[in-house]
């Protein structure tokens, strides 16, 4: 049974458009994007599993496997198919994977810093002990039980660039709580559990997909650049100072890119 799903609309177009947040967000980090894509689409955000205000994941079965089922859930209140998905980091993943098993449910795909660790391994044997050295001290921190070091960590390589000390302490303990997902998502980003590197997976994803990313997060031009090479259709572009948390702290720049990527012919 997947956990109880909270939704919110942002825009008001006639484009409906699936959004996924990423780890430690909401979906009110479309805000900004539905805003500006107010008379073009209508984005459907809902919250992960244990965030916002969606049920917590009771532990059992896969991860993103529940958080897949619950974007089905929220796709099949959209209709009719094939509907516009957008994702952001881990969102980003289960947006690809809806792509990948659901090819004909998927109009355009627009992809934002999708932390698919494991293609860029597949790619760059360089790439996996860099990795791990990247995130040797969150591993550290995590494995002692110092969840607060953990997501103090996580947030200086992939936050807004806020310090932790800045950050108000109701988000730091939002984050805090839910730092144990990151290690929950690994067999998914890092492992490839689900197989979408194995034989014409990504192939069957015809759809035309925009794969974005920022210039200052370290790691993701390698995972754009590999997840392009395999599918058939994909454009891609940088988008000037911002890093990792572009579509929260940039909203009308990631805006521009993906309002006319929607709406080409």
């Amino acid at each position: 049974m997947i956990p109880k799903i909270n939704t919110r609309t942002f825009g008001s177009g006639p484009l409906p458009v699936l959004a996924i947040h990423c780890s430690l967000g909401h979906s009110g980090a479309w805000r900004g994007i539905g805003t500006a894509l107010n008379d073009l689409a209508t984005l459907h955000a809902f919250d992960l599993p244990g965030h916002g205000k969606s049920s917590n994941w009771d532990g059992q079965g896969d991860l993103h496997d529940v958080a897949t089922d619950m974007a089905l859930a929220v796709l099949d209140t959209l209709g009719p198919d094939p509907v516009d998905v957008l994702g952001h980091s881990f969102g980003a993943m289960i947006a690809l994977r809806l792509a990948v098993q659901y090819p004909h449910r998927v109009r355009r795909l627009t992809l934002f810093e999708p932390v698919f660790f494991a293609a860029a391994m597949a790619d760059d044997p360089d790439f996996a002990p860099a990795y791990a050295r990247a995130n040797a001290e969150f591993e550290t921190v995590l494995e002692a039980g110092d969840l607060t070091a953990a997501a103090s960590v996580f947030n200086a390589a992939w936050g807004d660039g806020t310090p932790w000390h800045a950050i108000p302490e109701a988000t730091r303990t939002y984050m805090t709580d839910r730092i144990g997902f990151i290690r929950a998502s690994a067999p998914f980003i890092v492992q490839d559990c689900v197989g979408l590197l194995g034989p014409n997976q990504l192939a069957k994803v015809q759809m035309p997909v925009l794969l974005l990313r920022g210039t200052t997060t370290n790691g993701t031009e390698a995972i754009n650049n590999a997840i392009a090479l395999r599918l058939p259709n994909a454009t891609q572009m940088t988008l000037p100072e911002m890093g990792h948390m572009g579509p929260i702290t940039h909203p009308d720049a990631v805006a521009i890119p993906v309002g006319r990527f929607l709406s080409a012919d």
